[in-house]
């Protein structure tokens, strides 16, 4: 299949699953993100039917951030955040922070529209966080946690040798570590 038509049907099954939600999978995320407590932890504003890991990241106990799109084809940067940081729009409708000091995660929530149980994730093609989960591994340990919803699994995710795995992944059914 191509990663074409895998995005139409992830869409798909994360919108309907998003309208489902009560927060199990928020709650999950929390629970899972307990063992880093501490740490530099990266989540992302949600956009369209994400799950929102905003909730977790308050409850965690370390410092925050977001990701940043500097250019097309460019690693992420990470600005700090709090909940009380001034946020404008950013690149594909996610919001970032104003400005922001920028440091570097040690933790990051992972969007995604569908994974597989390889702790494969298909994004949505531009290959921001392959290249930025592969230059943090470059340089030192770097947990990366993917964020959805159970009904996004599928068999098999279409892979290209540059696409970087998952260490674990979290769903409202559980987590997956990879």
């Amino acid at each position: 299949m191509s990663k074409d038509l895998a995005r139409k049907d992830a869409f798909a099954a994360r919108k309907a699953a998003h309208a489902a939600d009560d927060g199990a999978v928020t709650r999950a995320l929390t629970a899972a993100l307990e063992p880093f407590a501490g740490k530099v932890l990266a989540g992302y504003w949600p956009i369209r039917t994400e799950p929102d890991p905003r909730p977790a990241m308050v409850a965690h106990g370390g410092p925050l951030c977001l990701p940043v799109v500097v250019a097309e084809a460019q690693p992420l940067v990470f600005h700090r955040w709090t909940p009380e940081t001034e946020m404008i729009a950013g690149a594909f409708g996610a919001h970032i922070p104003a400005e922001g000091e920028e440091i570097t995660p040690e933790v990051l929530i992972v969007p995604l529209l569908a994974f597989d149980a390889k702790g494969y994730r298909l994004g949505y093609g531009g290959g921001f966080y392959d290249r930025t989960l592969e230059g943090l591994r470059a340089r030192g340990p770097v947990t990366a946690i993917g964020f959805a919803f159970a009904a996004q699994e599928v068999p098999e995710v279409p892979t290209e040798p540059t696409d970087q795995p998952l260490d674990m992944i979290v769903t409202e059914a559980g987590i997956l570590h990879l």
